[in-house]
């Protein structure tokens, strides 16, 4: 018998096993940390440069050319961004004179539209792009730490200042969205799920491989009611913000089918009671018919892919008022680099048959009033990658307003923080700035200029601005 051991998620069950997954967790927290250290001589440096500025000067003025407000559509000339610290106090077209002085001179942004920082509610930022063989079995729990601040990096200066992380091994979204919020390293606010809730044999297991196969490491298949409460509370126990549970079967995984239900009814209703009393939302990945439909009647806050949503499952998603996550970017990514990736014909052809309806089902969802929020997947392809979604989107029929709105606006409802995705008092003083109009070419949206977090200006040289007064 040969037995491959990998850190991958695996059910405790003995303690020899809890023993030996306590010295891979002591050896992954012992990588993050030197991790860390590493990027405090680089990025790290600049992320304390920058928080000493802000200490230094805890009020600014922003001035742009024009400032979108994603809810309304309208656009503001000449508006100026007033912050104290990490939150907004006023937006307003303001001349330099009228700006209080304990503002100081004026950030000049120029002919630039403001916005707000932009959110993808679907992430995994431990992930990395990698051939299939090599994802499944020559990549651990140690690669992913050490890959893992590059991708923050990426996605918060490709100007994503919030992400929510739906799914991680061994708890390393938890410790990087913890090293982030102490300015450790830089990258956006994350909203983290830690281990993947999904059936023996479903999506996220590993399937179409010899039985002798061993995986060990933490989280892992869970099934029937009183584990899934289990699996519940522990995640929640050690740091996660939402909940996410493979409802039904996926396109990356060798199950038989991209779209069957993979829980029962009352599965899902335990976990999303679970879940509730907690605290916590739950996402639910779901891209066939019935899968979607279980999953929306036991209370999700979303369904993740839902292509082959049918007429049931929209009714039931406007009655409940479920958003729906759909990603296009990854489709088109997987279709056209999933040979040079290794993918198996099996999953190629799992993707080709969603993308023959994906266009249609959405397209009745949006015409129903169902709403929708912007997640890409990333990890699947390259981070840094996820306003590419922007132009797939529109071209599948949703307009480029909707799609804005998806990332920034309705992103945070269903997040419930009221902080994130707009540009009002109280709220974070997260945005980026995009040459041109971003609603008459969404395309700018891919290459902003300026990315401002929490007041503090991490893509944008500071030489470059221009005193108003």
């Amino acid at each position: 018998m040969i037995t491959l051991r990998l850190f991958r998620p695996h059910a405790p069950s003995s303690p020899v096993h809890r023993a030996r997954r306590a010295r891979a967790m002591r050896r992954a927290s012992a990588l993050v940390a030197t991790t860390v250290a590493a990027w405090g001589s680089a990025a790290g440096a600049q992320a304390v440069t920058t928080r000493a500025a802000a200490a230094a000067s805890s009020k600014a003025a922003f001035h742009a050319a024009r400032v979108l407000d994603p809810a309304t559509g309208t656009v503001m000339a000449n508006g100026v961004i007033l912050v104290d610290h990490d939150t907004i106090v006023r937006v307003a077209s303001l001349t330099a004179a009228a700006v209080p002085k304990e503002y100081g001179a004026m950030v000049e942004l120029g002919d630039v539209t403001v916005l707000p920082g932009l959110i993808d509610v679907h992430t995994h930022l431990t992930s990395s792009q990698a051939s299939y063989y090599d994802g499944l079995f020559r990549r651990s729990v140690l690669d992913a730490a050490v890959r893992a601040p590059g991708n923050a990096k990426r996605t918060l200066e490709a100007g994503f200042t919030t992400v929510r992380d739906v799914g991680a091994g061994d708890y390393l979204d938890v410790a990087l969205r913890n090293a982030i919020n102490a300015g450790d390293l830089p990258g956006p606010r994350m909203f983290v799920a830690t281990t993947v809730l999904s059936a023996t044999g479903g999506h996220g297991d590993l399937n179409g491989f010899s039985p002798y196969l061993r995986i060990e490491g933490m989280g892992g298949p869970v099934d029937g009611i009183e584990p899934i409460r289990k699996r519940v509370r522990t995640n929640v126990k050690y740091g996660a913000d939402v909940i996410k549970v493979t409802a039904g079967a996926g396109v990356l995984s060798e199950e038989e089918s991209v779209g069957a239900p993979q829980y029962t009814q009352a599965e899902l209703d335990a976990l999303v009671d679970e879940a509730r009393m907690w605290g916590r939302k739950v996402a639910a990945h779901a891209h066939g018919g019935e899968a979607i439909k279980r999953a929306i009647r036991a209370g999700v806050a979303s369904v993740e892919h839902a292509g082959l949503i049918d007429d049931e499952g929209v009714a039931l998603a406007k009655q409940h008022g479920t958003y729906l996550v759909p990603d296009v970017y990854t489709d088109v990514y997987i279709i056209e680099q999933g040979p040079a990736m290794g993918l198996p014909e099996k999953i190629l052809d799992k993707e080709r048959q969603l993308r023959k309806s994906q266009e249609q089902n959405w397209g009745k969802a949006r015409a129903a009033g169902v709403k929708f929020a912007f997640g890409t997947d990333a990890g699947v392809y390259p981070h840094g990658d996820n306003a590419k979604q922007f132009r797939y989107l529109v071209e599948v029929g949703f307009p480029p307003l909707m799609t804005i709105q998806m990332a920034t606006v309705n992103a945070a409802d269903l997040l419930g923080n009221a902080k994130v995705g707009r540009l009002t008092p109280g709220a974070y003083a997260d945005f980026i700035a995009v040459k041109g109009d971003p609603v008459a070419d969404v395309k700018t949206l891919e290459a902003p200029l300026v990315v401002v977090k929490g007041g503090v200006m991490v893509k944008g040289a500071a030489g470059d601005t221009k005193p108003k007064r």
